[in-house]
């Protein structure tokens, strides 16, 4: 299969790639007068031949860019259900927040005593994650999960090395997120995977017979990325805890049980938190994310610097004196813009309406389970989703060879974003769905009624699935072609540049 071709529209100039709409002589810029003393570009600096860039007016070009924006799908068009993602519609109060002036136009290097807003803010927030999660004090440095995943292990190895034992092993259980083992090997640790039941729960005797004094610690989310709670989280906590090892809480699966379950009560001593996702940030495409770390009393020492401290006097600056700190983790603060959001989310909703939030978001993933059921059922149907569950198209793929990835594209064609598919990968053509909160009733229902019409399609014309989408404005792609001959930079034809 090869990558398809664009669709070109019909109509107005705007349609294919902005060369297309190129007639010599037009330009939409303009240069003010130079008010400096020209200077040639350095012979050694030039490039062989001109760029040949596009020669394009103004009015074509806005329509141009205006019109693929309007092509793109995103959590303010439509529903966005990527099990494991939490994507959820974000609340424009937070966006309001955070183009506050006195947050929008700070400088990472003011003094502190300009900046007491926004200290105390991170202060705050800081405060507000540590009595969501059950932890002591918290870094809001990491810029991402993952990043906040390698801070964790990073205060693990601290931990062990000071007291003489750094241990070389990480478990991980075997539907975790991809990140946990990636993570673990930047960290300098080896991982090794821990067995799933046939409930999808981590096997405890199995976890039981791999801790050794050579494990560090056990990366865990609960609800695990199957979407099921872990019933026997305090013998898992407890069985690494009696080796002398931490546990890490992934925080991906927050949105499950915020308000209604702490991380910290059931035993974890290291938890980040998907700020960009429990708390509804903008996520996707590469970022911008957040990815806090909050750790019990004893790692305390371990976490990064620079901190923000309160002063008896009620005043806020940043602390360097940390002296067993693992170090900074990011440039200047994390990336403030999304901390500011997440700080509006938390305080708008209060404990109370963040219980709401993690009870709707079960109900709604339990509520669109059941109504797909009957062509798509649960990987394990003997364990109860929460916020997120895993179906399986395995049973299409054997009646009318149509898979996962043909039930997702099909989806696009009927006005919705597919959920993930193909993970985790412990379950054959996996259907992993999230609608989070934010989606009505409504939504659901036709989400879920797309979802049947590409199963009952499906079993009529097998082929409608395996060329679909044909409606979108780019045909169905070779993933698979994409992924190993990457093209990362636009080359012109016969030019010789990127």
């Amino acid at each position: 299969m090869s990558l398809g071709a664009p669709v070109r529209r019909q109509g107005p100039p705007g349609a294919g790639t902005v060369r297309d709409l190129a007639q010599p002589g037009r330009g939409a810029w303009s240069f003010p007068e130079l008010d400096v003393e020209s200077t040639e570009i350095p012979e050694m600096h030039r490039r062989r031949q001109a760029p040949g860039l596009p020669e394009v007016a103004e009015r074509d070009l806005v329509r141009h860019y205006t019109r693929l924006s309007q092509m793109n799908y995103g959590v303010d068009t439509g529903i966005y259900p990527l099990g494991s993602c939490s994507m959820k519609y974000n609340p424009k109060l937070a966006e309001v927040a955070a183009a506050a002036p006195g947050f929008a136009r700070l400088h990472p290097l003011q003094p502190d005593a300009t900046a007491q807003g926004a200290l105390e803010m991170l202060w705050r927030l800081e405060a507000a994650l540590c009595e969501i999660t059950g932890m002591t004090r918290a870094t809001l440095q990491p810029p991402a999960g993952a990043c906040g995943e390698l801070t964790g292990l990073l205060i693990m190895r601290a931990h062990h090395t000071e007291l003489g034992n750094p241990r070389s092993t990480v478990l991980i259980p075997d539907s975790a997120h991809g990140t946990n083992p990636a993570s673990a090997r930047l960290g300098g640790y080896r991982a090794v995977p821990v067995p799933s039941t046939k409930r999808g729960l981590v096997d405890v005797d199995a976890l039981a017979s791999l801790v050794n004094d050579d494990v560090a610690g056990l990366m865990l989310t609960n609800p695990n990325t199957l979407g099921l709670f872990e019933e026997d989280i305090a013998r898992i906590t407890s069985i690494v805890h009696d080796a002398g090892g931490l546990v890490y809480y992934d925080g991906a699966n927050l949105n499950a049980i915020m308000g209604r379950s702490r991380p910290g009560d059931m035993g974890f001593d290291i938890v980040h938190i998907n700020t960009h996702k429990t708390f509804a940030t903008p996520h996707g495409g590469g970022g911008p994310g957040a990815g806090p770390v909050g750790v019990i009393e004893h790692l305390v020492p371990y976490l990064p610097v620079p901190r923000v401290e309160r002063d008896p006097d009620g005043t806020f600056r940043m602390s360097e004196d940390a002296p067993r700190s693992i170090g900074r983790m990011h440039g200047f603060h994390g990336n403030f813009g999304v901390l500011v959001r997440a700080y509006a989310y938390v305080f708008f909703h209060g404990s109370d309406g963040l219980q709401e939030v993690s009870e709707l978001a079960v109900l709604n993933a339990n509520y669109l389970a059941s109504a797909i059921l009957e062509d798509f059922p649960l990987a394990y149907p003997d364990s109860r989703p929460m916020h997120e569950f895993v179906a399986t198209a395995a049973r299409l793929e054997r009646e009318a060879g149509v898979r996962a990835m043909d039930v997702a594209k099909r989806v696009i064609d009927l006005g919705y974003h597919p959920s993930t598919v193909y993970f985790p990968l412990v379950v054959e053509e996996a259907m992993m769905v999230e609608p989070t909160e934010t989606e009505s009733k409504e939504t659901l229902d036709g989400f879920a009624a797309a979802l049947r019409q590409a199963a009952a399609e499906a079993r009529a014309d097998p082929d409608l699935l395996h060329q679909a989408p044909v409606t979108a404005p780019v045909r169905r792609l070779d993933e698979a072609r994409a992924a190993r001959h990457l093209r990362l930079t636009w080359r012109a034809e016969g030019s010789g540049n990127d």
